[in-house]
This record gives C-alpha cells, structure tokens and sequence, in this order.
C-alpha cells in the first residue's frame, strides 16, 4: 500500500469519527480505541478488537461517576436509597437512551446480519455501544473526559430515570405476555435497627431467579428487583 493510500485510509477513519467527537466535546488522540468502541464482535471476535472489554470498563467507570455524584446529591441518604437511584441511572435500557441521544448506532460497525431494526437489539448495541465509548475515553485519557460526558447526557437526565415506574407490575404484565409463570418476591434479608432497616429481596421467575434488589422498605426493595428481573429479561 502506497504512503498516499494508507493517509487516505487515515483521513477517511478520522472523517467517520468527527461528528461524534464535536458532539461528545473530546478529540481521541488514539483513534485505535474509537474504532475499537464501534466494532461489534460479529465484525471481529478477538477481544482486543471489539467493544466488549472496552464495555466492561465502561461500565465500572460510570458505576464510579454515577456513585459519586449520588453521594453529594443525597448526602444524608442510606446504601438503600444509593443503590435504588444508581440501578435506575446505570440500567442498560436507559443508558441505551443516552446512546440514543448521541445517535451511537450510526458509527457501530456491525454485520448486516444482526438486525437492528430490532427495538429489543438496537436497545441493546445503544447501552453497549455507549459503556464502550466511555470505556474508549477513559483509555484515551482519563476519569475527567469520562466525568465530563456521564455528566453532561446521564446525569443531566437523571430526573428521567428516577420518574415513579411500577416496575412490579411490568414484570408481571411482561410474564403474563410470555405465559411465564408469576414472579414470586422473596425477602432474603432485613438488616438494620426498627428506624433504618434495610430490605434485600429477589425475585423468581419459574427455576431463574435474579440478582436481589435493595430498599429502605420492602416495597421499594420489592421495586428494585422487579426492575433488574426485568432488565435481564429483555436482553
């Protein structure tokens, strides 16, 4: 390959990424990590070549940020109430919503074969593609580009998160449209003196059961699973 080829090659990459770095206010001084960020394994299945390990660390990055900023917002509030609010802001379905807003899926480099017309697999890629991104910035150059972006598109949306959902009863509208059996909530636990008890409670669904949820009181508690439980199923 001649030289003016490969610096074609380069200005075409470059090109392909510029309207999302204006959007996203940071420039990628490695552009491997950006083209890593928006390659789904169908394209490429090494590890190092796809978003997946980048996703993994963006999704511990924005627990981090996203942690932090609760901590200052309810600075008299339990790990109950902590872990309800960062569950809402940190769930893939509304993270995918934030990468709507970026228009992440129109830089994803995908196989034709995975449909993205899908709501339910465009949903998906968009929260995917969205912790592969923070996790590309955090390579490329640290926690404050990373901050700065959770802060300006999850954050500044964290009042859309938190609206009152009955989660409980999607799940079990969401079952009974499936014919799964009804879910059952089990309180593995409740920790904590009579004025700050702490409820943790699962739920099942058939032989799965799901990750707990955690609440100041058990319908909260009984909230925050129903809305895991659900989040799991719709992957």
């Amino acid at each position: 390959m001649s030289l003016a080829d490969i610096l074609f090659r380069s200005r075409k990459r470059n090109s392909r990424f510029s309207k999302l770095e204006r959007v996203i206010k940071y420039k990628f001084k490695n552009q491997i990590y950006l083209e890593q960020a928006f390659t789904h394994r169908s394209i490429n299945s090494y590890p190092r070549q796809n978003y997946e390990r980048l996703e993994f660390l963006g999704d511990a990055v924005i627990d981090l940020v996203v942690s932090g900023e609760l901590m200052r917002e309810f600075p008299e509030g339990d790990e109950g109430i902590l872990t309800q609010k960062r569950a809402a802001l940190v769930q893939k379905s509304f993270l995918s919503s934030m990468g709507n807003l970026l228009d992440l899926l129109s830089f994803l480099n995908i196989e034709p074969s995975v449909d993205l017309e899908v709501d339910k697999i465009a949903v998906k890629q968009l929260g995917n593609v969205y912790e592969a991104l923070i996790g590309a910035i955090f390579m490329d150059g640290g926690i404050e580009p990373c901050e700065r972006l959770i802060l300006d598109t999850v954050w500044r949306h964290r009042a859309d998160a938190w609206k009152i959902t009955n989660y409980k009863g999607r799940l079990i509208e969401f079952c009974h449209s499936r014919q799964l059996a009804n879910p059952k909530f089990i309180i593995n636990s409740v920790i904590g003196p009579e004025h700050q008890k702490l409820f943790e409670v699962q739920v099942k669904v058939g032989d799965n059961s799901y990750p707990t949820g955690i609440g100041s009181n058990k319908k909260t508690a009984e909230q925050s699973a129903a809305q895991i439980a659900l989040e799991k199923l719709l992957l």
